[in-house]
């Protein structure tokens, strides 16, 4: 079943992760950028988070990046995109995973609860591992009307 709501771009307004223990973290900071994209029909979706505030690399060649360069790219950014469907009775949206920057996430499932008011989108995550522990990633997105 195809939710309506979700169709369409979104911004990233905020990213807060909570682990089981009650402690909150922001993985993309206080101020993340983010899109995220819902086509009809469920063919396909991509999203895309990252921190404002990642450090460039010395070089102007992405290939020359420095290892510590490369860890604060890949530690503030994350992008993947598939076809996803949608459960209204459940409140969830399944994203199939096609390409994804964290290849573990490839050819899986990722859940997400959502829920939409107005022009806001909040997704949730089932419990998951972050950072070694079972967490919750809860992420607030506005729909672009440009």
């Amino acid at each position: 079943m195809q939710n309506k709501q979700l169709i369409g771009v979104w911004k990233l307004l905020s990213c807060e992760v909570r682990s089981s223990s009650g402690e909150v973290s922001y993985p993309y900071g206080r101020n993340p950028f983010g899109m995220l994209m819902y086509d009809s029909g469920g063919k396909l979706f991509f999203a895309l988070l990252m921190r404002r505030d990642r450090p460039k690399f010395a070089s102007d060649d992405p290939w020359r990046g420095t290892p510590e360069e490369i860890k604060a790219a890949f530690e503030g950014f994350n992008a993947y995109c598939g076809t996803y469907e949608v459960n209204e009775e459940k409140g969830t949206v399944t994203h199939h995973v096609e390409g994804s920057m964290f290849p573990n996430w490839v050819g899986m499932n990722q859940i997400r609860f959502f829920k939409c008011s107005g022009d806001q989108l909040t997704l949730s995550t089932p419990p998951i591992p972050l950072g070694g522990r079972q967490s919750t990633a809860h992420l607030i997105w506005a729909r672009t009307r440009k």
